[in-house]
């Protein structure tokens, strides 16, 4: 979503933030928060891109590695299911292949929540035409389903 680049520094990271705050004023998503560690790269003009949006800026503590438990465990995930099995071959094919990650991360993922739903639902019209010819029976008191097609 933001871009990559193998020596990032703060015009690169405040550029970056620029492009974020575009992408998510697009979606209509505002931010409220960001979260961020106290590397040096991040310069007042990366926090005030994201304040003129209204977002709080908090900083992680001083040497507290769990502080950024959720960004972390994002990181690992996307290692172990997508990059783990790709030879990437360049910048472009990397922002490529992490687009369409989070994209199914996002959207068709099931995640660990209530009724395992998907953080981002949006159906494709091809699917819904395809589910909306569809007949469900539910077994074992709904703990299987089993679908057929509508006559």
């Amino acid at each position: 979503m933001a871009g990559v680049t193998a020596h990032p520094n703060t015009a690169w990271v405040t550029q970056a933030a620029r492009n974020v705050s575009v992408r998510l004023a697009e979606f209509g998503r505002p931010v409220r928060f960001l979260i961020r560690n106290r590397d040096s790269k991040f310069v007042a003009d990366f926090d005030d891109v994201f304040r003129a949006d209204g977002a709080k800026i908090i900083r992680t503590p001083v040497q507290a590695p769990k502080a950024n438990a959720h960004s972390e465990r994002w990181v690992r995930t996307a290692r172990e299911d997508c990059l783990d099995w790709l030879l990437i071959v360049g910048a472009r094919h990397l922002e490529r292949v992490l687009a369409i990650y989070v994209r199914q991360y996002n959207q068709a993922r099931p995640h660990r929540s209530l009724e395992l739903k998907v953080p981002d639902p949006k159906p494709r019209p091809d699917h819904v035409d395809a589910m909306s010819r569809l007949q469900r029976q539910d077994l074992l008191g709904g703990l299987l389903h089993e679908y057929e097609p509508a006559a």
